[in-house]
């Protein structure tokens, strides 16, 4: 089922209308109140209390637990050995040949 455009607009108005909304919450502190009963305790979050706090974008970092130790990789390198390989294309004669031509 595909969506039209005007339920796509529909659906982007609305979002709109609900962030400016928002918006104008976080900037009239009475209306927030009317809102919410309990917009002034300190403990109150919501998407409004996060908006005027400018915290609406990104979720805080989770601390590390412990970092993780390093472990040095290159302590020991193994000697390289040459080893001979063959040429594919010398073994496959399929390569030496052109196609036939037209005459």
């Amino acid at each position: 089922m595909r969506s039209s455009r005007s339920d796509r607009a529909v659906v982007a108005t609305f979002l709109c209308a609900a962030f400016l909304w928002t918006l104008a919450l976080s900037a009239s502190p009475q209306l927030h109140q009317r809102i919410h009963r309990d917009a002034n305790r300190g403990d109150h979050v919501c998407a409004i209390t996060m908006v005027a706090s400018g915290n609406y974008d990104h979720s805080p970092n989770v601390p590390l637990g412990s970092v993780p130790a390093l472990v040095d990789q290159s302590s020991s390198i193994p000697a390289l050995t040459p080893q001979w390989v063959e040429p594919i294309f010398l073994v496959a004669s399929i390569f030496e040949h052109a196609p036939p031509a037209l005459v």
